[in-house]
């Protein structure tokens, strides 16, 4: 069998104003490292995928800035989304362009562009370990993080019965519960919902074909072939993945992982994916902190000095500088939305 990755990286990462625009999208800033998040992704899967079998799956209008971005992966394998339609579809095509490639035994691990992972090798040891999964029981896999905290932003699995291969049954999944529900959930063994898949392409095409009417037709009608591309998005309805697939599937399995993941969406996330001073002040840049505590500050273009404050969150970048709490930086979409033209894209 050969193994391919697909990593998810599209849209623009509106919370991240006024760092990421749509011409520097979230995925190819560096909130975590020196390095892009999709660079750093890439160089964490390449150990034991190379370039050449990873797949990046974004929308037309970022296509070439990424190929930019990241040389070494053929621009072939940078598969452009002429429209937003949903997990659902993306993966579907992904796994079409690789059985077209590779053969439908093909296997294929699916990452998304923009997290933390602590443990590089824990989470490649995971990886590999849904792969096998995958492989022996021909079944859709998913590594579901082990909770470090009750977070009502993500989507939780409940295992059911352990296979014979180690693995667990899904019961079902939970979408954004709340927080004492959160609570309850990671208190008796929930996994949190990471968006981390292995499978034999072929296995998954055909619990598509199956199971989700909002893809099927478009690939039947529409086979893997760069002249397509259009024409299938264009017939797709859009749905997840989660919905459109694993929820509606008996072959889904989910296997626990504890590799220090994080989904990078906040400014305010960066506290717990970053080290943090002994004030507990995250910062990037020309920064000087007195007095003051539990601060994310991202200075790209100017030195903040910050005297006596708390849990703020202070972006300079591109001539205007971003100035709210820990708390409201989940908000962003919101504001970024009613900002006149001049400020929601500045130069």
């Amino acid at each position: 069998m050969t193994r391919w990755a697909v990593v998810l990286a599209g849209g623009i990462g509106s919370r991240f104003w006024p760092l990421s625009t749509p011409e520097r999208p979230k995925q190819l800033l560096p909130l975590v490292s020196d390095e892009p998040l999709l660079v750093a992704t890439l160089a964490r899967l390449e150990p034991i995928i190379p370039q050449e079998h990873t797949l990046i799956l974004t929308n037309a209008a970022l296509a070439d800035t990424i190929a930019r971005a990241v040389p070494r992966i053929p621009r072939k394998n940078i598969l452009a989304e002429p429209r937003p339609a949903g997990t659902a579809a993306a993966l579907a095509w992904a796994a079409t362009e690789i059985e077209r490639r590779s053969g439908a035994q093909s296997t294929m691990i699916s990452v998304h562009a923009d997290w933390a992972i602590g443990d590089d090798n824990g989470f490649r040891d995971a990886l590999l370990a849904a792969e096998r999964i995958a492989i022996a029981e021909r079944a859709l896999v998913t590594v579901g993080v082990v909770p470090t905290r009750p977070d009502p932003g993500l989507g939780y699995i409940e295992p059911g019965r352990e296979t014979e291969n180690g693995a667990r049954e899904v019961r079902r999944f939970v979408e954004k519960p709340t927080r004492e529900r959160a609570e309850w959930m990671a208190h008796e063994g929930y996994l949190w919902n990471s968006g981390i898949f292995a499978w034999v392409v072929g296995d998954f095409l055909s619990e598509v074909r199956s199971l989700t009417p909002e893809v099927a037709p478009a690939l039947a009608a529409h086979s893997a072939r760069a002249s397509d591309i259009d024409a299938f998005f264009a017939a797709v309805t859009p749905v997840s993945v989660d919905v459109g697939v694993l929820e509606r599937t008996t072959r889904i399995r989910v296997i626990p992982g504890d590799f220090g993941w994080d989904d990078i969406g906040t400014w305010s996330s960066l506290r717990r994916a970053k080290p943090e001073d002994s004030s507990g002040n995250v910062a990037a840049g020309r920064v000087h902190a007195v007095d003051s505590r539990g601060n994310v500050v991202h200075a790209e273009d100017t030195a903040v000095v910050l005297y006596g404050v708390t849990d703020l969150v202070v972006v300079s970048s591109n001539g205007l500088t971003l100035v709210t709490t820990t708390e409201r930086a989940t908000d962003l979409k919101k504001l970024v939305d009613s900002l006149p033209s001049e400020l929601r894209q500045p130069s």
